[in-house]
């Protein structure tokens, strides 16, 4: 009779830890918004994107396009973050389009590089964060409040998945290099987000050389 409840309480705490799985993966399921994938927009096909070297990412590096160019439905986003991947490896010479996710005023979220890989957007931080850029140029006025969402809620996925760390921070564009990157009116907004950091500090290991290399976005 003994090892009859023991297995009866083996088999509950099976049953509890399935339940509690697929409640962390509804949670994940409902804090996660749809990507467009690189397939939907039409991505060239390329190889040769380096994992990122600190994961979870510690940091989170805001951009705006910088071209008068906006898009309000997937058709139009699509064909701008292609331009985006066109400029960058033909103009560039980078191997692909520099952001790790791109997102349109159409509220979507565009995958560039994802969340894995090193992207070609902010030098000194290449190696350790997530570009995400928003399509146009915001030196006058704010993204809308549906490109505003789906930037919260790609960095609250983010944290979610692991590929954020908890405990990461926020810059603009501008706080890697000399750029007006993300745009006067935007870099507000981003220094009034509860993570953003006036004294980002990259993370070196003792191959310090070799990620200031990587980390140049006249790299890739």
């Amino acid at each position: 009779m003994k090892y009859f409840y023991i297995i009866l309480l083996n088999c509950f705490l099976i049953i509890l830890n399935k339940i509690n799985c697929l409640s962390i993966d509804k949670i994940i399921e409902n804090e996660c918004p749809r990507i467009i994938s690189r397939q939907e927009w039409k991505a060239r096909n390329v190889s040769g994107h380096e994992l990122l070297w600190t994961r979870p990412t510690p940091y989170i590096v805001i951009h705006h396009g910088g071209i008068l160019h906006y898009c309000y439905d997937i058709r139009e986003c699509s064909l701008i973050v292609k331009s985006y991947q066109d400029l960058h490896i033909d103009t560039n010479k980078w191997i692909d389009i520099g952001y790790n996710f791109v997102i349109g005023e159409d509220g979507n979220i565009y995958e560039a590089r994802g969340w894995d890989f090193v992207g070609a957007h902010a030098p000194g931080f290449n190696t350790q964060s997530i570009g995400i850029s928003i399509i146009g140029d915001f030196s006058h006025f704010r993204p809308n409040k549906n490109a505003l969402k789906a930037l919260d809620n790609l960095i609250t996925c983010g944290v979610l998945l692991n590929k954020i760390s908890k405990d990461y921070q926020v810059i603009g564009h501008r706080q890697s290099r000399v750029t007006a990157c993300p745009g006067e009116v935007f870099y507000s907004y981003v220094q009034s987000m509860p993570r953003w950091t006036s004294t980002p500090v990259p993370v070196y290991n003792n191959n310090s050389s070799l990620i200031d290399k990587v980390d140049s976005d006249k790299k890739n």
